[in-house]
């Protein structure tokens, strides 16, 4: 018979909300427990510099950060362990989770920040130069300043897209834009921004082939118009993809409430709360709109103080 484990608090994702999170609940004296997930430290740890973040007037690199956040959170005494929940039971009012190994948890809070993932295009060269930080970002308002009066590409055809290619614009000599169809998927307001931005070159019914660069820095792309199979290259130093997210929320898709594309609804707007009586979410798991590691950090705050809360008005 395998040990059930009964704790007051489960954090499941680490990251800016999870930390912050555990950092709140152990201060509260809620012996918080935390899953770090696939990616300790979340997407921040795939950013080289974080220049915007409140507190950091030199910047600092993202892995740095996270680890100064882990160990804060270690210092009143957090439980961080590897590994991740794999189930999770939210029927009854216990809350129950498995992790990968089948250890099961039964928890009287769960704050989920689990965030979310960038997708990628998947191309072997734009891996490379992600993983080297030489280049690639999924991420304008975090890395555009460091392209400042250069030229770039960024791929995408959604609102968030023609936004950050917009953003993208004020910094940079030139952006070109690369749009797989033959149409924006955005608003028309913004697909019009866009169109009427001067520094703004579109190509439609382009596809990236290949990252270039010089095995460190990206120097260029290599496209193709696939109306007429025209293959190009276009130099940049810099090159953004802007196809979207995945919030990391399927393990919880039977019992917490989720948007046409995954991401978790709040309950009450102003709270962390979700529909289920007890489990709290923070960060990017939620949170669509403003993906930044200061609002994350902002949310866990929120998760922590509503599930202590919680926990005192059940008289624990």
């Amino acid at each position: 018979m395998t040990q059930i484990e009964h704790i007051p608090c489960l954090i499941i994702g680490s990251g800016p909300a999870g930390y912050t999170a555990a950092i709140y609940a152990a201060r509260a004296d809620m012996k918080p427990v935390m899953y770090q997930g696939m990616q300790p430290g979340g997407q921040l740890t795939t950013t080289n510099e974080v220049e915007n973040f409140p507190g950091y007037p030199d910047g600092v690199t993202g892995p740095e950060m996270m680890m100064q956040l882990e160990a804060q959170a270690k210092r009143f005494e957090t439980d961080i362990r590897s590994g991740f929940i794999t189930k999770v039971d939210f029927s009854e009012g216990v809350h129950k989770c498995w992790t990968e190994d089948g250890h099961e948890i039964h928890a009287d809070t769960v704050i989920i920040s689990t965030g979310a993932s960038a997708k990628y295009l998947g191309l072997e060269s734009e891996q490379h130069y992600l993983k080297l930080g030489g280049g690639v970002s999924a991420c304008a308002v975090c890395d555009g300043f460091f392209y400042r009066n250069q030229e770039v590409v960024i791929v995408g055809a959604g609102d968030s897209a023609c936004e950050e290619a917009h953003y993208l614009s004020k910094l940079c000599t030139k952006v070109t834009m690369l749009v797989r169809r033959d149409e924006f998927r955005a608003s028309k307001i913004m697909a019009e921004r866009v169109k009427n931005t001067a520094n703004i070159d579109i190509h439609f019914n382009t596809e990236t082939l290949e990252v270039l660069g010089d095995g460190q820095l990206v120097t260029g792309v290599r496209v193709i118009n696939r109306s007429t199979n025209e293959e190009s290259e276009i130099p940049c130093t810099g090159f953004f993809v802007a196809i979207g997210h995945q919030p990391n929320t399927a393990v919880f898709k039977d019992f917490i409430e989720l948007d046409e594309t995954g991401y978790i609804k709040y309950a009450q707007p102003g709270t962390s709360k979700t529909n289920v009586a007890g489990v709290f979410v923070a960060g990017d798991a939620a949170d669509k709109t403003y993906r930044q590691a200061i609002t994350a950090a902002g949310t866990g705050c929120m998760a922590a103080l509503d599930a202590e809360r919680y926990l005192a008005a059940k008289g624990h």
